[in-house]
């Protein structure tokens, strides 16, 4: 495994996953979040995020993490060895997200300039991580199939599961650059 996608709800745990498996595996950590989001929460030109995901992915070994499927599923999935989808519970999703922002902590994942922070906007956002599992996620699977079916796909529930993945992957190989 030299490529892996990792899908999921906000708050499933698809950064924290990807920094596991880039530490155990030796590769270098892609957060999409980072690459789409301008500070302030500005959307950048949908060119323009097609072409830092497009320089991210082109090297032989990466985990990216991050939905995006219409913008992306195009650049990542056909390259990819491995999808990982987290079915992590929504309510598990959504107490995460308020956590997260509540502490207001920097993380990796951000993009430089955007704070998560308690206003209309973060409403908007946790009604999306409730209604994810029902409302986004069957069109995510359906790009995600007409893209690259042929893909392997593992579907990990619980942080049991993703303990027992993770310490069932060989180690590393190669050092990381």
């Amino acid at each position: 495994m030299q490529r892996i996608v990792i899908l999921g709800n906000a708050g499933s745990g698809k950064s924290t996953l990807a920094r596991a498996l880039g530490k155990h595996l030796g590769l270098p950590v892609v957060h999409l979040d980072t690459l789409f989001w301008e500070p302030g929460w500005v959307e950048p030109d949908a060119e323009q995020f097609r072409t830092r995901v497009r320089a991210a992915v082109a090297t032989d070994r990466w985990v990216c993490e991050g939905n995006y499927a219409r913008r992306t599923f195009d650049l990542r999935l056909p390259r990819a060895d491995l999808v990982i989808w987290l079915d992590t519970p929504r309510l598990t999703c959504f107490t995460r997200v308020i956590r997260r922002s509540v502490m207001n902590r920097p993380r990796p994942d951000l993009a430089a300039g955007c704070s998560e922070k308690l206003d209309r906007a973060f409403l908007t956002f946790l009604k999306f991580v409730w209604q994810y599992d029902k409302g986004y996620r069957p069109g995510i699977e359906a790009v995600r199939l007409a893209t690259a079916p042929y893909v392997p796909v593992v579907h990990l529930r619980s942080p049991r599961q993703i303990a027992a993945f993770i310490d069932n992957l060989p180690p590393r190989t190669v050092s990381a650059h």
